[in-house]
């Protein structure tokens, strides 16, 4: 069954916010993500990715294949770009027949006008996606990247985006891209392209009636892993590691003798690192402290599943991609790409037919320095030429691709890099040996990740050959409700999932102070003694709590670790915004209290966690009050309106003018409705 949902969710935006969102509103492109799983992406009505085309600001050159998605910083893309050429084209627009024809979205171009015209783009899911609520007020993570259009309970998927883009040399791409959450397959997406010759060639409809000759299909890749390290993130790495500089590409056509067509991304060495930077090391930055941690052991890549022998023969042909040439990123065909310029399309065509090269770039670079090889800035992107064919007016051809990210879990990334920066062996390999090199065993572990990444499309390609199809866990709380109270937060949420044939019950989990961690699971209950309410008494005042609920099945549709129990995903339920302990108002103005007081910055074991180390609170005040902080001498920094009724609020050292306190003396007025005021002194130590 499908259902349309007509619904409009309403944002107020303040004034700034809308001149961020103005560039895109006024180049038109249409933006989604698919953010169920731990792989999270945004996709374009154009039809590929371009360089900061969600935003269209410089500081998310990084921006898409997040992964793993909880954690802050973990984007692996940079830009992406789907050319489609052509020879002998008959092109009404420029009255001529042109040796070469080429029109693009990206890397950097995007025309949305008469080159790449989107017809539809729309997301569907399976179900929407939770409502969840702390305090009364709406606080899931996908309030704001979900907006599902059309649900179907039919869909093999969690969600899939459709997208139909005409182009201006007759070709209309059909996209669909399947996103899963189970949690067997939650790191990749699967592409699944049709390409037909319908001969319309503008958005007034007009037909360009041709069959159509060398056609190809041209995609690129510039992955970047990972925004964490680099500027746009914590700035550890060399700046230039955030557009690709040192990436490497690696290609493979066949595993254990049979064609597994696969490129692979890591970041390679750079020679302004001055370390061995494999898996992007913390080695400490003004916005952070280093601990070692990897923030670059991510390997990103994509594999062909399917590619038509030709227009005919639909069978899967194991010789395409016939191109997987590794292109110079900022390569002068790269920008300025025009539909109508021949002899900058001769040469896009040439790269397009480059053919598959002897040696891979990550090859060509071997040990040495990845951002020192080819003379170019920009480093290299991976790409893939489908092609050539013949395309009679009505013909298609069929491509299937798979990409994902894949490496070692968060625990190891810490635990890993700890050690390297300690350097304090024998440090114990993969394979159980030992070795007394630090850098030896970090990359070993990094390296781990290639293996991950090929299990990782093994799965897609299954699932591919299943008609879309893999064993779900059972739905989530379609409401999950989340309230601060005084001695405990309560939890409360729907029981929708029951109805699913192998449900078993429901876990709870939760973070400590930001919702960006690692979250333990502190509740489960069963079929056999089933409730839908827990309070969670295990707290301390003053801090931040984050949650998220699962629904989990009895372990018998695991197909990849049978008898072990599939859990929805977690991102459907998790909480962007903190629930706390509140206690009840103070009974008088005498009972007001700051706490710490005097606040020390060094003195961290008597504040309030990494998440808030400038968090001040103000106890046992009124239930609505107004409270107004001053300098010693007099000068209005701060005014808070307290209106939850509790006797609890949070003041993180910051003026209006979102500065931080310096040390010195302040003063706390407490105004409450009725114009009654009470004063606290309080210090800061900086």
């Amino acid at each position: 069954m499908k259902i349309n949902i007509f619904k409009i969710k309403y944002h107020f935006l303040v004034p700034s916010l809308i001149l961020l969102l103005l560039p895109q509103l006024l180049l038109g492109d249409g933006t989604k993500w698919i953010a169920v799983g731990s792989l999270q992406s945004w996709y374009s009505s154009a039809g590929s990715e371009i360089e900061v085309g969600r935003t269209h600001l410089v500081s998310d050159q990084q921006d898409g294949l997040r992964w793993p998605a909880e954690y802050k910083y973990q984007d692996t893309e940079a830009a992406k770009a789907l050319w489609i050429g052509a020879t002998n084209y008959n092109d009404l627009r420029a009255g001529k027949t042109l040796n070469y024809k080429v029109v693009h979205v990206g890397p950097r171009v995007l025309d949305e006008e008469t080159e790449f015209m989107p017809q539809e783009f729309k997301l569907i899911g399976r179900f929407d996606h939770p409502r969840v609520f702390v305090d009364g007020l709406p606080a899931g993570r996908l309030d704001f990247m979900d907006f599902v259009d059309e649900v179907d309970e039919n869909l093999p998927s969690d969600r899939m985006i459709y997208n139909v883009v005409n182009t201006g040399m007759g070709v209309t791409m059909i996209r669909k891209i399947y996103g899963y959450s189970q949690v067997n397959n939650n790191n990749y997406f699967i592409y699944d392209y049709t390409f037909k010759n319908t001969g319309i060639i503008d958005k007034k409809g007009t037909v360009n009636k041709q069959t159509l000759t060398g056609v190809v299909f041209f995609f690129q890749y510039r992955y970047a892993p990972t925004r964490e390290g680099g500027p746009y993130g914590f700035n550890w790495l060399p700046q230039s590691t955030s557009w690709g500089h040192s990436t490497m590409n690696d290609v493979i056509y066949e595993l254990e003798g049979k064609p597994f067509r696969t490129e692979f991304t890591w970041l390679g060495l750079h020679s302004k690192a001055g370390y061995d930077n494999i898996g992007g090391p913390n080695v400490g930055s003004a916005a952070i402290a280093a601990d070692g941690h990897l923030g670059a052991a991510q390997i990103v890549g994509n594999i062909t599943l399917h590619a038509d022998v030709d227009a005919l023969d639909k069978s899967d042909d194991p010789s395409q991609p016939s191109t997987t040439k590794a292109l110079g990123s900022d390569d002068p065909i790269s920008y300025n790409n025009d539909q109508f310029n021949e002899g900058k399309m001769a040469a896009e065509y040439a790269a397009m037919t480059a053919g598959r090269p002897a040696e891979s770039q990550a090859q060509l670079v071997g040990n040495q320095f990845a951002d020192l090889y080819g003379n170019t800035s920009g480093g290299f992107s991976q790409t893939e030429g489908f092609g050539p064919y013949t395309l009679t007016p009505g013909d298609s051809i069929h491509i299937v691709i798979a990409e994902g990210v894949a490496g070692i879990n968060r625990k190891l990334v810490y635990e890993i890099g700890a050690n390297w920066l300690n350097g304090q062996g024998p440090f114990v390999l993969p394979d159980g040996n030992t070795t007394n090199d630090k850098d030896q065993y970090k990359d070993a572990w990094v390296f781990t990740g290639k293996d991950s990444l090929f299990q990782t499309f093994q799965r897609a390609q299954k699932v591919f050959e299943n008609n879309f199809k893999l064993p779900m866990a059972p739905p989530p709380p379609d409401q999950f409700d989340i309230n601060s109270g005084g001695n405990r937060i309560e939890l409360k949420w729907s029981s929708n999932a029951e109805s699913w044939s192998n449900f078993k019950g429901y876990r709870i989990y939760r973070a400590i102070h930001v919702p960006d961690t690692t979250y333990e699971m502190i509740f489960e209950t069963t079929k056999e003694n089933l409730v839908h309410k827990f309070d969670d008494t295990q707290l301390q005042r003053g801090f931040d709590y984050y949650y998220y609920i699962v629904s989990f099945d009895d372990g018998t549709q695991n197909d990849v670790y049978p008898g072990v129990p599939l859990e929805s995903s977690k991102f459907y339920t998790m909480t962007n915004d903190p629930a706390f302990l509140k206690r009840p108002p103070g009974e008088t103005l005498a009972d007001i209290r700051v706490v710490p007081n005097p606040y020390n910055i060094k003195a961290r074991e008597l504040q309030f966690g990494y998440s808030a180390p400038d968090r001040i609170m103000f106890l046992d005040i009124p239930g609505e009050c107004t409270i107004k902080i001053y300098t010693e001498r007099g000068d209005l920094i701060k005014t808070i309106e307290h209106t939850d009724g509790s006797g609890d609020e949070a003041w993180n050292s910051v003026t209006e003018y979102r500065q931080v306190v310096v040390s010195g003396i302040y003063i706390a007025v407490f105004i409450t409705p009725d114009g009654k005021q009470a004063i606290r002194k309080f210090v800061i130590i900086r």
